[in-house]
């Protein structure tokens, strides 16, 4: 996906909840022109469109709809242009028939700040296309086109069957395992190498059974696709193969992978630090993830939201969450997990545990180290050289609140073990996630131990 803004994306009016004729009763236009979000919304509702239905088309969440309900004004030009895009409200009823590069021309908005809103603006396009496939029925068709194209292709079979989807599952395995050990910058080339074949698989005849795991598979493929990307800074193109991967997901009808892609997703938005949105799809993968009736989903989606409250200083919901998180886990069956939810394992359990813990003790009460040591200490004794990565991150996490607790020593050698595990990782999303780390080490540095820890660590970063 190039930097240009996205285009809206395209409705289809079939499964559209709004019919079009709504938007052409006499009070509904003069609502639309005068911009009145509020009238707008009671009209809907006098059509039977629910606030949550509401909220899922535009991306807000139930209580900002609620807001608006009751008067609150909207202004901002990208939150009125969401809200025509995803109601199906014709641009030009609303003085929205510009797009967004010329609102921001009008509008006088500086160059850095423009990135900044760019990147809002495609994070709500995402989370609305999220919840129309999460609580809606579009799919394939030309929503779909609104994200970037296919890469080039290989010859395909004509016609497939069960050994040729069997045959992109081994192979999306065998990635994910290279992706965990050594970094997405080591196997994203040849995942998307990967998905170029398999999207013509797409085209090809084949039982409905067939067709359907095929949905399944490469939306899989496409969520690793999402995820190797992301880890290596591409974040457009995660975005595109997290897009995809939900209407393909959606389309085989597997509610557990409809779940993990947003999940994903919200990881993604949790690294941009915005917890608001990336909670807003944690929450949305939680209808899936209760309606898959898979608890070990629901854990992981539990313990996300975990993440993203105490990122926002919201120390009783992280808590409670957490613990919700633990409680799913002690139900699940996990001798029959599907393959992508697979990685959530006990030790996980401990590492979700020991970030959450290790946010709250920067943010709201450094007391919270006495909690994340030891499931942090857990979590890093547990992981295998097959999981480099989640090591690296986990013993980070651990020396940070050595650091925090006073105990700079075994602080800077914990961290002096992240940064040897780091070494041999592709990995962009390491540094960021060492940042914490970098920082309390900042602010001791009149100590030699600290001193030395920054010093490789800015080594090691500039190489």
């Amino acid at each position: 996906m190039d930097d240009s803004p996205a285009s809206p994306v395209t409705i289809d009016r079939q499964s559209h909840p709004v019919k079009p004729n709504a938007w052409e009763a006499r009070e509904m236009r003069d609502a639309l022109a005068a911009r009145d979000i509020s009238t707008v919304y009671r009209l809907l509702r006098m059509h039977g469109i629910s606030q949550r239905q509401i909220a899922a088309m535009t991306g807000q969440s139930q209580s900002e709809v609620s807001e608006i309900l009751k008067g609150r004004q909207v202004m901002a030009y990208d939150v009125l242009a969401r809200i025509a895009d995803g109601l199906g409200i014709p641009r030009g009823y609303m003085g929205l028939a510009y797009d967004e590069t010329t609102a921001v021309q009008v509008a006088g908005v500086a160059g850095g700040q423009q990135a900044e809103e760019d990147e809002s603006v495609k994070r709500r396009k995402f989370l609305a296309h999220a919840a129309q496939v999460t609580m809606g029925a579009a799919v394939f068709g030309p929503a779909s086109e609104a994200w970037t194209a296919s890469p080039a292709r290989t010859p395909a079979p004509g016609r497939i069957g069960m050994t040729d989807v069997r045959q992109v599952e081994a192979a999306t395995r065998a990635l994910r395992a290279l992706d965990y050990q050594y970094g997405g910058g080591f196997c994203r080339d040849a995942v998307v190498a990967q998905l170029s074949w398999g999207q013509q698989m797409l085209q090809a005849s084949g039982t409905d059974v067939v067709k359907s795991r095929l949905y399944v598979a490469l939306a899989d493929l496409h969520s690793l696709a999402g995820w190797t990307s992301f880890d290596t800074g591409l974040y457009d193109a995660a975005r595109s193969h997290f897009a995809h991967a939900l209407d393909l997901a959606k389309q085989g009808e597997n509610h557990p992978l409809v779940a993990n892609v947003l999940y994903r997703m919200g990881r993604v938005y949790l690294h941009q630090d915005a917890p608001n949105d990336a909670l807003k799809l944690f929450q949305l993968g939680q209808i899936a993830a209760q309606e898959s009736g898979s608890e070990l989903a629901v854990a992981v989606l539990c313990a996300n939201e975990a993440w993203a409250y105490a990122m926002m200083h919201n120390e009783d919901q992280a808590i409670k969450l957490l613990n919700r998180a633990r409680d799913e886990f002690a139900r699940a069956d996990l001798a029959n997990a599907e393959s992508w939810v697979q990685f959530f394992t006990e030790t996980d359990v401990y590492a979700m545990v020991g970030t959450v813990h290790t946010v709250l003790a920067q943010k709201v009460d450094v007391a919270h180290t006495r909690y994340a040591i030891p499931a942090l200490t857990r979590a890093v004794e547990s992981y295998g050289d097959d999981m480099a990565r989640s090591k690296t991150f986990n013993l980070s996490a651990l020396a940070t609140n050595h650091l925090l607790d006073g105990d700079i020593d075994h602080g800077a050698k914990v961290g002096g073990k992240a940064l040897d595990v780091a070494e041999g990782l592709k990995s962009a999303r390491i540094k960021d996630r060492m940042e914490p780390l970098r920082q309390e080490a900042e602010r001791r540095r009149n100590n030699p131990d600290a001193r030395g820890l920054l010093e490789r660590m800015g080594s090691i970063f500039a190489a």
